[in-house]
C-alpha cells in the first residue's frame, strides 16, 4: 500500500491506495504545532478504524505548502513508517511534466500535483482550479506543460474578512448557495454575495484566461468547496474531488517506474 498526505495552509488530506485504487481517505486539521508522535497517534487512530498496518506501506508521498509541517511529517515517516517521504516538488516532477513558470521553484506542490493528474486523466489543455485556503488557477497545455496561473484568496478567507472588518455583519455559512441573488435579510444578502460573487471571480478569471491560450481547455474543479462552486460557476465542467491525491500517486508511481 502507497501513503499519500497533501498539506495544505487550513487542512492535511491523507489517502490510501491499493495499487492504483484510493481505499481510504481522510481530511484533518493542519497543525503546525504537533510533533511527531502526535501526528502518530492521530494517524494510528484513523488507521486503526480501518484495520490497516501503519508498517505495511511501501512508501510515502507528500505535497506540502506549510514548511513547518515537513519537519514533522519527516519525522513521523522515518520513526513509524520506517522509510524516508517523497517530497514533491518543481525538480522531482521535472521528467513527468515541464514546468514553464519563470522560477520553476516558486510553484505549489499541490498545484504540481493537480496538474499532473488532471492532464493524465484527460489529456487536454487544463484549467484547474483548486478551491483551498487559496483559490488558484493552473493552466496546461495540450501537450502537457504547466505554462502557469493566478492564485486569488479563497471564498473562506473572503468570508471571514468580511465578517472579522464589518462590525454590523455576522458570520454566514456558505455551504450551499441561497434560493436567489437578492436577499431578503443581512445574513441572506452575505451569502449571496459571497458565494454568487465568488462564481463571477471564477467565471471572469476563466474567461480571461481563455482569452490568452491558442487551445480550448477543459475546466477542472477540485478542493473542498469545487461541489458548492460547480452549482453557481458557469464555467466549471467536471469536479475531480480526488484530483490531488490521485496526482500523489501517479507521481510515486511514475519516480519508481524508471
Amino acid at each position: 500500500m502507497l501513503l499519500v498526505i497533501d498539506v495544505g495552509n487550513t487542512n492535511t488530506v491523507l489517502g490510501v491506495f491499493d495499487e492504483k485504487n484510493l481505499i481510504h481517505s481522510w481530511r484533518i486539521r493542519s497543525d503546525k504545532n504537533m510533533t511527531e508522535d502526535e501526528f502518530n497517534v492521530l494517524v494510528s487512530s484513523l488507521f486503526n478504524e480501518r484495520k490497516l498496518d501503519i508498517t505495511g506501506f511501501r512508501g510515502t508521498i507528500i505535497s506540502c505548502v506549510v514548511p513547518r509541517m515537513m519537519m514533522i511529517l519527516n519525522a513521523f515517516c522515518l520513526k513509524y513508517m520506517h522509510h524516508p517521504p517523497i517530497w514533491v516538488d518543481a525538480s522531482t516532477v521535472s521528467s513527468i511534466m515541464p514546468i514553464l513558470y519563470s522560477n520553476p521553484s516558486e510553484v505549489g506542490a499541490d498545484r504540481i500535483v493537480n496538474a499532473i493528474a488532471a492532464y493524465s486523466r484527460y489529456k487536454a489543455a487544463l484549467i484547474v482550479i483548486d478551491f483551498g485556503t487559496a483559490t488558484t488557477f493552473d493552466v496546461i497545455s495540450r501537450k502537457g506543460e504547466y505554462l502557469g496561473g493566478a492564485i486569488s484568496p479563497g471564498i473562506m478567507i473572503s468570508s471571514d474578512a468580511l465578517f472579522l472588518n464589518a462590525s454590523k455583519l455576522p458570520r454566514v455559512e456558505i455551504f450551499s448557495p441561497p434560493d436567489k441573488v437578492i436577499g431578503k435579510d443581512t445574513a441572506e444578502s452575505m451569502k449571496s454575495g459571497i458565494i454568487f460573487g465568488y462564481a463571477g471571480l471564477v467565471d471572469g478569471m476563466v474567461a480571461r484566461i481563455k482569452k490568452e491560450l491558442d487551445e480550448k481547455p477543459l475546466i477542472i474543479a477540485t478542493g473542498g468547496l469545487a461541489p458548492l462552486m460547480n452549482h453557481v460557476s458557469e464555467s466549471i465542467e467536471h469536479v475531480d474531488s480526488s484530483l490531488t491525491l490521485e496526482g500523489l500517486r501517479i507521481i510515486y508511481d511514475h519516480l519508481h517506474d524508471k
